[in-house]
């Protein structure tokens, strides 16, 4: 399928959703059974994918990864239908769509892809707004939803409601397109790859969004990706797919990466998996302290006083949208001379509160401050992780690997123990007959 096509599925599945759900209270996640789902093409030998029995459970986010060409898009796009089954059934929420109208099923179904699917033509509203003109809304309950999906995905609909797809960002691109494909509130997200054109930084911010629109929406989602560390940090569960989509283990990322079920799956896990980790815990989940800040508009003796008294050699910077700028240190507002335009450091990262402890880490390791700041949706500062916070976590971690290895261990030498009392107790009896 092209990505023109793709495109249009795309569109073409969030309106016949919004038929369905009509913009009304939002739509809890629906449980996804795909048995004995098989693609089989034309002069091929061996199907694309072969029997895959799977169960995603309701509000879900499942990733599947795997080598290329192992068959985890053609499996993602039969959920669809994009891709036609030629054997098995899917059902969701229950209901046998196998031989539904392809045109009913995508009501239940959301659709992003790499490239985001924007019309060219269309600006961001419209894009948007294809979804409910398609079905008949009113202007007025058009405009309103489209900033709401705008805000949900963290773009200020003053600011890009009439710009065109060109003038975006990837990352901008992408968030319209999530936005997009959420507008007609499907309980099923499917998800081909969507972050993989972006550059690291940018994909960090957009699966860190993605995990908050997650906790927000609680969508059964099923995302696609060659990229281990990314199906760490987002997965629920985690289906590492053989060829032709035969499941080597399903389960979840820290029960992959504490035992792995054999060696295509501990190729996968790779090297440093105490150090992967650390995609398992959230910023929420450690210690955000405050830190001093101060603003471009504050006069320049005022900042200075404020540092001064702070009790810190550094102080924080922020734009007018209260936005991480600047690091400031007491050496360049000497050197600034009435203006900060060429004084302190740029913040060069950040991260939110649903970043992982490892991005964390990277960014305080890119800064070179020995912390980072955090984030909200809109970028304004919340507060700062610093390093200390950070390594104290990796031990607490690694101090409770190190417990449960010795736990796993002891009662391995348990189980020996009473084996080998048993054999004995048998050789006693087998003499004594």
């Amino acid at each position: 399928m092209t990505e023109t096509a793709e495109s249009a599925a795309s569109a073409a599945s969030a309106a016949s959703a919004a038929r369905t759900a009509g913009g009304h209270a939002s739509a809890t996640g629906a449980t996804i059974e795909l048995d004995n789902l098989t693609k089989r093409y034309p002069g091929s030998r061996d199907p694309a994918v072969d029997s895959v029995h799977m169960e995603i459970k309701a509000g879900e986010l499942v990733v599947f990864v795997g080598p290329s060409g192992c068959g985890k898009s053609t499996t993602l796009k039969m959920i669809n239908r994009l891709i036609e089954p030629t054997g098995g059934r899917i059902r969701i929420g229950g209901e046998d769509v196998t031989d539904m109208d392809p045109v009913k099923l995508r009501r239940k179904v959301g659709y992003a892809i790499q490239s985001s699917g924007l019309f060219p033509h269309m600006t961001v509203a419209q894009n948007i707004a294809l979804v409910p003109r398609m079905t008949g809304w009113s202007k007025s309950r058009i405009r309103s939803r489209v900033e709401e999906m705008l805000d949900l995905v963290g773009l200020d609909p003053g600011e890009f409601h009439g710009r065109y797809p060109r003038q975006l960002s990837g990352g901008q691109q992408q968030r319209v397109g999530v936005a997009r494909a959420l507008a007609a509130d499907p309980p099923v997200l499917l998800m081909d790859e969507p972050f993989g054109a972006v550059d690291p930084i940018t994909r960090d911010h957009l699966q860190d969004e993605l995990i908050r629109l997650q906790h927000e929406l609680h969508k059964t989602i099923v995302f696609v990706t060659h990229d281990f560390d990314e199906a760490i940090k987002l997965g629920d569960r985690i289906a590492v797919l053989r060829e032709r989509s035969h499941i080597a283990q399903f389960d979840t990322p820290e029960a992959i990466l504490t035992n792995p079920a054999d060696d295509f799956v501990s190729g996968f896990v790779g090297a440093g998996a105490a150090l992967k980790r650390l995609n398992l815990t959230r910023v929420r989940n450690v210690e955000i302290t405050d830190f001093p800040t101060v603003t471009v508009d504050d006069p320049l003796q005022e900042i200075f006083n404020k540092l001064r008294g702070s009790g810190t050699n550094e102080i924080l910077l922020l734009d007018k949208r209260g936005r991480p700028y600047k690091w400031l240190r007491r050496g360049d507002l000497m050197r600034a001379k009435g203006s900060l335009a060429r004084a302190g450091t740029l913040v060069h990262d950040t991260v939110t509160r649903d970043a992982t402890l490892r991005d964390a880490l990277e960014a305080v390791l890119i800064d070179n401050t020995g912390r980072v700041a955090v984030t909200g949706r809109r970028g304004e500062f919340i507060g700062v992780v610093d390093m200390e916070t950070l390594m104290n976590s990796v031990h607490e971690m690694l101090e409770a690997d190190r417990l449960e290895a010795m736990e796993h261990q002891h009662e391995l030498e348990e189980a020996r123990a009473q084996q080998t009392h048993f054999e004995q107790e048998g050789d006693g009896g087998e003499k004594k007959a």
